[in-house]
């Protein structure tokens, strides 16, 4: 199982060049990510079931899924699923006008896929050698979609991206390092083993805790710069604003998942080995309320509507941190929450972007007006969307958000409470200011035909819209098993 997801979308990368046709290319990726998600699928009820998948042989030090891996994995090959089948009706609009050829759409799926299949090989190895090579190649394969216009400020934004990113990704690699070193000078025995995040969590109390501390604060930078913790954060807004909208979503609904998910096997090695979670708790706490009042601020001033979800998915990564930090079963579960619900979220959001941009050919909040009365469906699940995101129920995010701010409390964290409160209601203040404008009021421009553009679009909005309001009133049993359990493996290796 673990071979397959490597092998699928690298299947799926290299079968979209053996055709011209645009529709057989269309469907070809979009049945490597239905195989990824359905592959997940098993792999979800085999963790369920069995807790852990592992293979044998050459690759038994290498490949490792638990239920906080499998959980991610999940929401990625979801993500990546609804991303392809919106693409279809994105990427065709695109055809259509010529702003694209047949062999861009080509690359942007290799790309896409070597993208997922990086991510995929980060959550599904237990070495810290190779779950870094594959969180650097993240940043290379989506550089290029971050570019993939190709025009000035596009190429700009993608150079910042990578150069940012690579600095903070060295600083991880010297994290790691220090990791490594610190079981081979403790524990001695085998090198390969020694890279192993379940090895040195297993052995966590025998390794040196003042080279643990300074491991941890490298890879807090290091994989936070990529997560986009202020102030690591420049590269996000730019990124996000440039690239086409279906790499906006993949880039705040799952890339930063992944940068989050090696802070989190770090974090529950650190914690373990000084049987205490208050030193990676005040940095991540730190981090975390520095991000969220960041986000805040800025979200005020905005004047483009990609640039204000890219600030959004800042905040949120903040309000991640802040649940890790505090380290409590209520924190923790608020955390591994709020993942899924701002992941299937903020994918809905930058989808329903393309739509507008494919619409109104601008990103300028004042340039648009009358979106609901032009695009029901979209102005529809945009706004309601708008209303998620800053955390209004009976949404997911209301429920992971209020869990956070409830756990701060029974934490006696009282000064982050108040902050994380004071920080939420400017962001939903900055949402309503900014974004309100758009979905009323009477479209003056002729050219603008009121309807959708075609009907796969606002179908792929409405199926995300539907699952961020189920995760709001109600968590079905087999995610609702895996949180848990995820929720578990973090306690149980950290303490509190």
């Amino acid at each position: 199982m673990n071979l397959a997801f490597i092998a699928i979308p690298a299947l799926a990368a290299g079968l979209v060049w053996t055709n011209k046709n645009k529709s057989i290319i269309h469907l070809t990726n979009l049945a490597g990510a239905a195989a990824m998600l359905l592959t997940s699928i098993l792999a979800l009820v085999e963790v369920n079931r069995s807790k852990i998948i592992t293979t044998g042989g050459f690759f038994k030090d290498i490949f490792y899924i638990d239920s906080l891996s499998v959980y991610i994995l999940f929401i990625t090959t979801l993500a990546f699923f609804l991303v392809s089948l919106y693409s279809i009706s994105y990427f065709g609009q695109e055809l259509k006008r010529n702003v694209i050829t047949l062999k861009k759409l080509k690359l942007y799926y290799s790309l896409s896929n070597a993208f997922v299949l990086s991510m995929i090989l980060a959550l599904t190895t237990q070495n810290m050698g190779v779950m870094w090579i594959a969180i650097e190649a993240t940043t290379l394969a989506s550089a290029f979609l971050v570019g993939f216009y190709n025009n000035k400020r596009a190429i700009e934004a993608a150079w910042k991206y990578l150069i940012i990113c690579s600095v903070g990704i060295a600083f991880a690699l010297l994290g790691i390092i220090l990791l490594y070193y610190s079981s081979t000078v403790e524990l001695g025995g085998n090198k390969v083993i020694g890279m192993s995040w379940n090895y040195l969590l297993q052995h966590a109390s025998a390794l040196d805790p003042s080279i643990l501390k300074i491991a941890f604060i490298f890879i807090l930078i290091g994989f936070g710069t990529k997560v986009g913790f202020s102030p690591m954060h420049t590269w996000l807004p730019d990124a996000h604003s440039q690239a086409p909208s279906p790499v906006s979503s993949l880039l705040s609904g799952v890339l930063l998942n992944t940068a989050m998910y090696g802070i989190i096997r770090v974090m529950t090695i650190v914690n373990k080995s000084l049987d205490s979670s208050r030193y990676t708790g005040n940095l991540l706490l730190l981090l975390g309320i520095l991000s969220v009042g960041t986000a805040a601020i800025f979200v005020l001033v905005q004047q483009d509507y990609k640039r204000i979800l890219a600030y959004s998915s800042i905040e949120h990564m903040g309000i991640i941190a802040i649940g890790l930090g505090i380290c409590t079963p209520v924190g923790i579960f608020a955390a591994i929450y709020h993942i899924f619900n701002h992941a299937v979220t903020k994918s809905m959001l930058f989808l329903a972007t393309g739509n507008v941009y494919l619409k109104y050919h601008t990103k300028k909040i004042s340039s648009i007006k009358g979106l609901i009365k032009i695009m029901p469906v979209t102005g529809v699940v945009f706004a309601l969307g708008a209303f998620a995101i800053t955390g209004m129920p009976p949404f997911g995010i209301f429920m992971s958000k209020f869990n956070t701010v409830a756990a701060a409390i029974f934490s006696k964290n009282y000064v982050i409470a108040v902050l994380l409160l004071v920080f939420l209601a400017a962001v939903f203040g900055g949402f309503t200011k900014q974004l309100g404008r758009m979905f009323l009021g009477n479209n003056n421009n002729p050219e603008i035909n009121k309807g959708e553009l075609d009907r796969i679009g606002p179908a792929v909005l409405i199926i995300l819209l539907c699952i961020t309001i189920l995760m709001g009133v109600y968590i079905p049993g087999p995610i609702k098993t895996l949180m848990d359990n995820a929720t578990g493996i973090i306690l149980g290796m950290g303490g509190k």
